[in-house]
């Protein structure tokens, strides 16, 4: 028998389940106050009224989803229902595979790249119930701090349509911020999850080193120096969504942490690296309100200064040659030639930004040498900072400013006079040296545009980043849906 919307109090619900985390939707789902096929149709809809104008979901799999939402609402019926996610929408970034569904990079010659299972982690969702609606849109191999392509298009914030979402799981950011998903899945190797977090406003988690697999993730790193940098974690609208999907995915128990036992540390003010007004002022709120209940500190972490510069060279080490030869499919890499042809005539078939960002890496590969030092840096780092972080928890801004027009990031990041040096350091810490970060919006800006912070650790301490970003999310701006 097919289960009907008028067994539940459902319509009475109306658009408040797309405000819901999927902690909560999980938990209505099990006490029959909603279905999954009335979740998964309250979706669906909200997203053919919102992606048009954001363009966040690039492949949707809606026939198939309200298919596995009637099968699981007749399991619950049947008292056969199992796991946290049961009937819950969530959503993908397109650089995991998802079963039946394409993984293109953004690049035109992969538009009908089908994969036939899923990635690693998405297996581990689906076994907990998650029904997937689509997957969400990234620049080119992921390779930019914005979002967009030769295939897909631009995605827009959708706060402020004529600002960027940030990237690479950018599309991801902007849907859920939209309260287009519950929650879903992204990356991070340089401030990927947690700038679309950031400047959408939504809630995100880095992990640490190798606490997630990148199992079926394209493009899957290789390199030793860039494996230790990327983390694979979720997006969403709350810091125990964080928690719940971070103990499905990581592949070890969350260990338990007493946050009481925790220092907490921010940032010197007299850094030599721009950051707003806003979040200089939200920052010292938060310095105010912990220092009731907690030791607090100003100070600098080590290798704080060499980190930006090393994240530079660790993603150049090979020259983007990797990517190179995917981007080309095989065929000799014409990257100048096609990075000039779509600046003059915007008819290549690779975006600038991805052909800049190789070029770059050309320019900033380090030596054999200075590979060696690198390594050796990185050493002893880990040596130091195992140590340091022990009981510590860092407080750090995300980005010196809110969600700014298109390109700025692009601009502010992949320049040859080396800008980055400037503008990466908050998030390029913690890709370095591998540790977990919780992204928490805080606040906005004079013109509504979400305010975050980010709470570094190292592996280990995941649940008293937790439970301090619940007591910060408390407080301050928390998630809040953009339409």
């Amino acid at each position: 028998m097919k289960i009907t919307e008028q067994s539940y109090s459902e319509p009475q619900l109306g658009s408040n389940i797309v405000t819901m985390d999927a902690f909560m939707l999980a938990e209505k789902i099990r006490m029959k106050e909603i279905t999954c096929t009335f979740a998964v149709q309250t979706y669906i809809d909200h997203i053919k009224k919102i992606n048009p104008t954001i363009n966040a979901l690039v492949e949707e799999r809606f026939s198939e989803a309200l298919k596995e939402a009637e099968t699981k609402d007749m399991m619950i019926q049947t008292g056969k229902n199992k796991g946290a996610l049961h009937g819950v929408p969530i959503s993908m970034k397109e650089s995991l595979h998802v079963e039946r569904m394409k993984t293109t990079g953004g690049l035109i010659h992969r538009k009908n790249q089908i994969e036939h299972e899923d990635a690693e982690i998405v297996a581990k969702l689906k076994e907990e119930g998650a029904i997937i609606l689509g997957k969400t849109n990234t620049p080119t191999l992921c390779f930019c701090q914005e979002t967009d392509n030769k295939l897909y298009g631009r995605t827009n914030n959708p706060w402020d349509e004529s600002k960027t979402v940030g990237g690479s799981s950018g599309g991801e950011g902007a849907l859920i911020a939209a309260g287009g998903s519950a929650v879903g899945i992204g990356s991070d190797i340089g401030g990927s999850i947690r700038f679309p977090s950031h400047f959408n406003g939504i809630i995100g988690f880095k992990p640490g080193k190798f606490q997630v697999s990148q199992e079926g993730h394209f493009p899957f790193v290789t390199h030793p120096f860039q494996e230790r940098m990327i983390g694979i974690g979720p997006m969403g609208k709350s810091i125990r969504d964080m928690e719940l999907l971070y103990s499905i995915i990581a592949q070890h128990p969350i260990k338990d942490k007493k946050l009481e036992e925790f220092n907490l540390e921010f940032l010197e003010k007299k850094l030599d690296i721009p950051l707003s007004s806003e979040t200089n002022q939200l920052l010292d709120q938060i310095e105010t309100s912990l220092s009731e209940n907690f030791s607090v500190q100003r100070s600098l972490p080590p290798f704080f200064n060499e980190s930006t510069l090393l994240w530079q060279e660790m993603m150049a080490v090979d020259g983007g040659k990797d990517m190179e030869t995917v981007a080309f499919n095989g065929q000799k890499p014409r990257t100048i030639f096609e990075f000039l042809k779509e600046r003059s005539t915007k008819t290549s078939d690779l975006h600038y930004y991805l052909t800049w960002a190789i070029i770059g890496a050309k320019l900033f590969r380090p030596s054999t040498k200075r590979i060696h030092e690198i390594d050796q840096i990185l050493k002893q780092g880990d040596s130091v900072l195992e140590e340091y972080l022990d009981k510590k928890i860092l407080i750090m801004p995300v980005y010196h400013c809110t969600a700014s027009p298109h390109t700025t990031v692009y601009k502010e990041i992949f320049s040859i006079r080396k800008t980055f040096l400037k503008y990466m350091p908050y998030v390029a810490y913690a890709n370095v040296w591998g540790l977990p970060a919780l992204t928490i919006p805080v606040g906005e800006d004079l013109n509504g545009m979400p305010i975050a912070i980010q709470l570094v650790s190292k592996n280990g301490n995941e649940q008293a980043l937790f439970h301090l970003g619940t007591l910060i999310e408390e407080q301050y701006r928390g998630y809040r849906c953009a339409f």
